[in-house]
Order: structure tokens, then sequence, then C-alpha cells
């Protein structure tokens, strides 16, 4: 999910909706902007789709607020629908508040079984709603203290920011897994998953919110909190590859950097006897032209994107993705026929998409296909927020990398290695590698595949 959060910005809500289309890349089935009026009226608005289609920007200019939340909805591990889609509004005798976050608890399970022993009815399936009610069942006076008291029920990969009339929360998991950060917008404060989303409103980047942290943004600025005193900063390492933006700065590592020193480094440890190289746009555009700079090779647009079609991994359903494969890409058949061609993915999650670019290239007469992933082979579930949560959705899973070689048509096939995946950050993360060698930040809980049913 895409996570945007306004204090002391006027026209919150239209400053918002812009902020959503700078994260649409992080969710395309909803999004939804809560604001907060001068008269500590709450105003809610979501929907199904893209943002552009959800919201009226001209009527979201008209409104007096200066303090809102919005997300964009990637469904993940919960359902698609209106009813999951964040920010989510809830009524109290203390004040009515809102919440929005990205990721996932792995004992979600648990919490909720909690909860609904002591009387808590659920709405929805996000984790949103587990925290809000984790937060009213602590007896504090003071909010800060109820939410340092259920963020250290919780145990995950996430960030979320909670909004009352008069601040905001910006939290960050003790892990670092997911992203967050602050950035200045005249005399007030926007928060958000990238930093992508600060230029284009013109905010200034402050810094990212410290794993483990709470910070409060309100009439005093910005006020720290570290709820948990341990905290490690292992940042998923699939937001550097496809998740986030080139343009994004995370955890002081520029996501296009990243990008290019992965592809520089997959060339060295994956060489091949090739005339071109092409990138699967967009994602893997940076890694390959790394790779093409450090082999001396041409770099070419073998592949052309519609810009009218939206993100496959990130759809809810597999047949989807299959389907938008062939109006979302064309290879250009002047640039690829006769040629061996290296092709630069980002990542290989189930293969399919994989396949059928390859198959594809083929077809325009490309005479050999070399594909080269500028990330490891992805061996195992993710628990954190992203849709691969049972080993059989892997190619790698299972497969040997000849066998792998074999189920996507590829003349070869090669894969960044751990330590170069790691290099790539140039220091500024461990990196969370969980889906590449099963080593998991955190305990599982639920997630016990190998016996759940």
């Amino acid at each position: 999910m895409g996570v945007f959060g306004v204090y002391g910005v006027k026209k919150a809500g239209s400053v918002i909706y812009y902020g959503l289309h700078l994260l649409q890349h992080r969710g395309q089935e909803g999004a939804g902007i809560a604001t907060f009026s001068e008269d500590g009226v709450c105003h809610h608005h979501r929907g199904i789709g893209l943002v552009n289609d959800i919201f009226d920007a001209a009527k979201l200019a008209e409104r007096d607020d200066s303090i809102g939340l919005g997300g964009t909805l990637y469904a993940g591990g919960v359902k698609a629908g209106l009813d999951n889609v964040q920010p989510l509004v809830f009524s109290h005798k203390s004040g009515d508040f809102a919440i929005v976050g990205d990721g996932s608890f792995v004992n979600g399970r648990q919490i909720r079984d909690y909860l609904e022993n002591r009387g808590c009815i659920f709405q929805t399936d996000t984790d949103a709603e587990l925290l809000a009610n984790l937060i009213k069942k602590q007896a504090s006076e003071d909010r800060i203290n109820s939410i340092i008291s259920a963020l250290n029920m919780v145990e995950g990969g996430f960030a979320f920011v909670i909004m009352t009339k008069n601040r905001i929360y910006a939290c960050r998991d003790k892990f670092g897994i997911k992203p967050l950060c602050i950035g200045k917008l005249g005399d007030g404060y926007v928060v958000s998953s990238e930093s992508c989303a600060f230029d284009f409103i013109g905010a200034e980047m402050v810094r990212d919110v410290k794993p483990g942290e709470v910070v409060t943004i309100d009439y005093h600025g910005l006020r720290s909190r570290q709820y948990s005193q341990f905290h490690k900063n292992m940042m998923c390492a699939m937001e550097y590859i496809y998740l986030a933006r080139p343009d994004s700065d995370i955890d002081g590592c520029n996501v296009h950097a990243f990008r290019k020193e992965a592809g520089r480094r997959l060339f060295r440890e994956c060489p091949a006897d090739a005339d071109i190289v092409v990138g699967v746009p967009d994602s893997s555009l940076s890694a390959a032209s790394g790779y093409a700079e450090e082999s001396g090779l041409p770099y070419e647009m073998g592949l052309i994107k519609n810009r009218y079609v939206t993100r496959t991994f990130i759809m809810p359903r597999q047949d989807m993705r299959e389907k938008v494969v062939h109006i979302k890409l064309a290879a250009v058949r002047s640039i690829v026929k006769d040629k061996r061609i290296v092709l630069v993915d980002d990542s290989i999650v189930r293969g399919t998409t994989c396949l059928q670019i390859v198959n594809m290239l083929r077809d325009a007469g490309a005479k050999e296909v070399h594909v080269r992933i500028a990330s490891p082979m992805m061996t195992h579930p993710c628990f954190y927020g992203v849709d691969t949560t049972t080993p059989d959705q892997l190619l790698c899973s299972t497969r040997t990398l000849e066998e792998a070689r074999i189920a996507i048509g590829a003349d070869s096939l090669g894969y960044l290695s751990h330590e170069s995946t790691r290099a790539s950050s140039f220091g500024c993360s461990e990196l969370c590698l969980a889906c590449f060698n099963g080593e998991y930040p955190t305990a599982l809980y639920q997630y016990d595949y190998e016996q759940d049913e």
C-alpha cells in the first residue's frame, strides 16, 4: 500500500490527492482520503480503482482542512473490496480517529482472537482495524502511551499513520522492513511511504521514520518516541528491487542507484555472449542499463510498455496477471530480430510473466534469449505484505536453476547473489532477504506454512 499523511498544510485533501498519484504504483485496487476540517468534522471518501477515477480534485481543493490521511490499496494478504480500502475511520468517546497502514502483522490471527474474546467485532480484514482496537483496549489517558502499548503487541513488517483531529502519529516496525519518511511543506509536514511524492508537491525531505519509532506531529513540531528498545534496519529488499519508484530515496539509498549497481554486479557474476541488452519496463530498466554499461553491450529498447496498463505483479489474481502481459508489453521486431538478447528483469516470482516475455521475443525473431535477474532466486514466501504467502506460488521454491530455465524457456538463466544484493545498498541497510534465503527477521506465528492447512 501507499501511505500518505499531512499535518498543518492548507487544502490537505488536495495535497493528499496528488501525493497518492505519486504512490499509485504501490496499490491499484482502491484508494481513500480522510481529513478533519477546522471544526473537527471528519470527511472520509474511498473507492475502488485508481486515484484519478475515485476523487474530484476540484472538490478536494475547495475544502478547508489542514490535516489528513490517504492510502492506495494493494490487497496482498487481505481481500480486495471497498471494506478494506484505507484509511479506516473510527468513532470513539475520546474523539474520532483514522488509520492507514502498509505491510502485515505476522501475529494477526492471534491478535484477532485476543480481541474477539474481549468483545470486539470486526468489519474488515485489515491490520489497521486490529491496531485501532488494540489502541483503544489500552487504558491510558495519554494516546501516545496507548499507541506504544499496542505496537508492542504486534509483530511484522509495517508502517502506520494514525490521525486525530489535532495531530498525526507516524509508526514504523522495529525491524525497519517497510519504508516511511517525513517531509517539510511550508509550516507543516507530510508523511509518505516514499520520498518520490515530496518533490511534486514541493516538500523537502526531512528524514526517514526510524525502525521502532513513533513520531508525533502537531503544533509542537516533531516529537520522537522509541516504542521498542530492540530495533534493526532491515529494509525489505523488494522495495529496492521492484516495489519503490526509482526516484525515491529509502533509508539513505536511492532506488535507481541500487538497481543500477545490482545490474553492474549481475554482469560480473553472470555474463552472457550476446548482441544487445533489453530491460523489462519499468522497474528493470535501471538494472539493465547497469548491466549494459558494465558489459559494453548496447542497451536497446526491445520491449515497449503500454503506459495505460497498470502493474501486473500487484494485481489480485493470477489469471488477470497472465492476460494483461500481452497488452502491457510489445516486442520491437526490428530491434530484436536475429539478435542474441540479454533480457534483464528485476525478479521472477511465479515465472508466468517471464515465460510470456521470452516467447514474445522469440516470436519477434530473437535468435537467443538469455535471462538475467537482478536479484537472487525467490525461494520462500513473504509474510510482510507482499502477495506470496505459499511456496507453490514461487517458480524457484522447488526447482533448480536449470529446471527454472526450462520452465521459462530461456537459453540461459542467471541470478544475482545474496552478497551482491546486500552490497547494492551501499551499506545503507542490512536488507531483509527472507524471500530469497528463508531467514525471517520475525517469528512467523500463524504462517507455519509447512503445517498449515
